[in-house]
């Protein structure tokens, strides 16, 4: 009888197996892949996808060689890995070791040869390309989980996150002046459009510069605001406000980022443009849209404590009939 042995190939195909065991059944299907795996003859190979199937088998399965002496690969992870790993996971899972020794190798190489390089933070990509020539490796292609085998830790590597851009335009430079963070890109545009074309404020406010903060992300983005912007829009003086969509997201929103900026900025609700929408909502009878299941309601009182009381109770009554009011109900022509 055939089995896996014959095949030429390092890596199996299920159908393969299927073929070369001639299984009669499903369920026989399951019961050889199982029987090889606990013998060490198989392994899956997980990031080919399962099959849809209960229960699940992976497409394909890569072919341990039987009975190898493993001498040299034990001597290679007990003698010449560096004395900063940890070794004890890949001397327990040899199989693993041999699939990560390649970028092992090359991680051992950069920490016993390069290691003054670590001294002056880059980005991590920069870090990542440093190391195993590779500029995705730490981010998606399984640096991460090497370095949790080895014990080591990613502050280890002395890399810094890098942020998207910030998009961001500005009427004019002088300061103090007043910046006002946008939620959402139609609402930008708009505003953007609308300073452009010769406007001198916006509800009322005379507003300097225009920052896209891009939703969930912007305190990730905002990390970097000194380094992101010129100084005048970055000057300590300037008056900070927030704009987005009244709802609980937006709210926690707000929130993070005057966690993130109070202490150096006056920073508060675009009051004005919230009460616009408000309003409007109010007086065009709009009927707003329920609130997305699974939204944080943890919120405090941050945003409500900077409106009046008469509009405090109107915020107060949206969100408890599970309903908000997007941004973009005000457009070009409310301005």
């Amino acid at each position: 009888m055939k089995d896996i042995d014959s095949y030429s190939k390092k890596v199996i195909e299920l159908d393969k197996i299927d073929e070369i065991y001639k299984t009669e059944s499903y369920e026989e299907l399951c019961k050889v892949v199982a029987d090889l795996i606990k013998e060490e003859r198989l392994l899956p190979v997980k990031n080919s996808g399962g099959n849809g199937k209960k229960p699940t088998l992976y497409k394909k399965y890569r072919i341990l060689e039987k009975n190898k002496d493993n001498s040299e690969i034990l001597d290679e992870i007990n003698y010449k890995l560096s004395t900063k790993f940890s070794i004890e996971y890949y001397k327990n899972h040899l199989e693993k070791y041999k699939e990560h020794r390649e970028y092992i190798l090359k991680l051992n190489d950069f920490i016993t040869n390069k290691q003054w390089l670590l001294s002056k933070p880059i980005s991590m990509n920069e870090r990542s390309f440093q190391i195993w020539g590779r500029e995705k490796f730490l981010q998606k292609e399984g640096g991460k989980t090497i370095l949790k085998n080895l014990g080591i830790d990613l502050k280890e590597l002395n890399y810094y996150d890098t942020s998207e851009p910030l998009a961001y335009y500005s009427k004019y430079k002088e300061t103090p002046q007043k910046v006002l963070i946008i939620e959402n890109k139609d609402t930008y545009y708009t505003m953007r459009r609308h300073l452009i074309s010769g406007g001198d404020n916006i509800f009322g406010e005379n507003i300097g510069t225009l920052i896209y903060g891009g939703g969930k992300n912007i305190n990730k983005a905002f990390n970097d605001y000194k380094i992101s912007v010129e100084d005048y829009v970055s000057d300590s003086r300037n008056k900070i406000l927030y704009f987005g969509d009244l709802d609980y997201e937006g709210i926690i929103i707000y929130e993070g980022l005057y966690k993130l900026f109070s202490e150096e900025y006056n920073i508060i609700p675009f009051i004005s443009g919230y009460k616009r929408m408000i309003d409007k909502a109010k007086i065009e009878s709009i009927c707003l849209p329920k609130t997305k299941e699974g939204q944080n309601k943890n919120i405090s009182q941050i945003f409500l404590r900077e409106f009046d009381e008469e509009y405090r109770t109107k915020i107060e009554e949206i969100l408890k009939n599970d309903v908000y009011i997007p941004q973009e109900i005000v457009s070009i022509i409310d301005l």
